[in-house]
């Protein structure tokens, strides 16, 4: 297995291959892009960065500046708008549901770094998917880790840290995010 594949199939890896170094610098040129054309040129998306997608479904509206890692892994459905300054560090799969907001600077993060000093130097990290569903929306600056679930309808909080599955409907809040009573 290549480290693309471990990478993939949610194993351990190492992030420092050349293959992995590769693909980031493609994904670097297409948000390069995106981030640089008049919003004129640009539309909604630049070109780079769609193709550089998954899946973009009808309507998706992605503001500059914006940054992912890899691209591939990123799938948006129709209607989602990601404004100014988000991040997706997509290691894993990053699926956001129909209808779905994300405010300014929100973050979502797959990887996680192993505990284990030494192997941590060595580039050693494993990729959590991150599925959001229909309807949602998250407020400004909020960070999604890996391995997390956000039901369809849910709202997370300005600034909230979701560290957890949060139900569909409810609305979360707070590090680490909480439901609202």
């Amino acid at each position: 297995m290549t480290e693309k594949d471990r990478m993939l199939a949610g194993e351990w890896y190492c992030c420092l291959d050349p293959e992995l170094d590769s693909l980031r610098a493609a994904a670097r040129k297409a948000v390069h892009e995106h981030n640089t054309l008049s919003p004129d040129r640009r539309g909604a998306l630049g070109p780079l960065l769609s193709a550089c997608f998954a899946g973009v479904g009808e309507g998706v509206f992605v503001e500059a500046p914006f940054h992912c890692s890899y691209g591939f892994n990123i799938r948006l459905a129709d209607q989602v708008y990601i404004n100014a300054g988000c991040t997706i560090l997509d290691s894993g799969r990053v699926e956001i549901g129909e209808g779905t907001m994300l405010g300014p600077s929100v973050q979502i993060y797959c990887a996680e770094h192993h505990r284990d000093a030494e192997r941590r130097r060595a580039g050693e990290e494993v990729a959590r998917p991150v599925s959001i569903g229909r309807n949602v929306w998250i407020g400004g600056g909020a960070i999604t880790l890996g391995g997390v679930s956000i039901g369809d309808a849910a709202i997370v909080g300005a600034g909230a840290v979701v560290t957890r599955d949060v139900a569909a409907g409810s609305i979360v809040a707070g590090n680490p995010a909480r439901p609202l009573r």
